[in-house]
């Protein structure tokens, strides 16, 4: 969905956020820019990334150059495996930033990651504030991935996916499985995670001894990978862009109550 306006901001945001959420570029990098002096404030160089701003009547200029607000972009891409999730990669690796080259959107951060050999639905976008929402940990909102593992499923093993299990001190489970399909010697499962700790899947199954051949993330909250070609990318609809957020609002509602009633009368 392409055409939004950032929306206005509070009255007051540190100097890199400011950049953030002008679209213009990531936290980080922004820190970056205004330590090495790159950065004027009203005319004045700052140094310091929690220089207040008032976005609605300051002047932010980076290398000269006047910062105003970007449309928003928010993209669904197919992420090939073998393609990492990063703007660079420090061992020269390809990232999913080659798959856009050519197209004119601008700065662009991935929401969330999926590593290297991990492959199937990755979000981009220059919205900050709606990307660190959907990645947060708390948002809860279900991610589906279609998973080939190297022997056949137990009703056992899905079961203990389920309940979870501990590894290196953290509790590792699934919200759902189920098989989807099997043959003679592996078979392909359907994983449903409302949390994501690193190579949550991955870990999980090695927990039990058992390989991941493919893992494949289908879905995020409602919105599905579909007929979206590997390495191909597109626009999330406006229809797609507000179900999601929908989402959001729902699970944060649910986690709210649930909160509520842990909370002693």
């Amino acid at each position: 969905m392409e055409g939004v306006k950032a929306p206005k901001a509070p009255r007051h945001v540190g100097l890199a956020r400011a950049l953030s959420k002008l679209g213009f570029c990531s936290r980080s990098r922004a820190a970056q820019l205004i330590r090495s002096s790159r950065v004027t404030l009203n005319g004045v160089v700052k140094r310091s990334p929690e220089a207040p701003v008032r976005l609605d009547r300051d002047r932010i200029e980076v290398d000269g150059q006047l910062v105003q607000a970007q449309e928003f972009v928010y993209l669904a891409m197919n992420k090939p495996r073998g393609i990492v999730t990063s703007a660079a990669d420090e061992k020269g690796r390809e990232t999913v930033y080659s798959l856009l080259e050519g197209k004119h959107y601008g700065w662009l951060a991935p929401v969330g990651r999926l590593d290297k050999a991990s492959e199937g639905l990755l979000l981009l976008t220059n919205d900050s504030e709606w990307s660190a929402r959907l990645a947060s940990p708390q948002s809860h909102l279900d991610k589906t991935y279609h998973v080939q593992i190297d022997e056949l499923a137990s009703a056992g093993l899905i079961a203990s996916m389920t309940r979870g299990v501990r590894e290196k001190g953290e509790l590792l489970r699934a919200k759902s499985v189920r098989l989807l399909r099997s043959g003679e010697k592996n078979c392909w499962l359907e994983i449903v995670l409302d949390e994501g700790r690193n190579r949550h899947i991955r870990r999980m199954l090695a927990a039990h001894g058992i390989e991941v051949l493919r893992l494949v993330r289908v879905a995020i909250g409602p919105l599905h990978l579909g007929e979206l070609a590997k390495g191909a990318n597109r626009p999330l609809t406006k229809e797609e862009n507000h179900a999601l957020d929908r989402a959001l609002d729902a699970q944060a509602t649910r986690s709210g109550r649930a909160r509520n009633e842990t909370v002693p009368a």
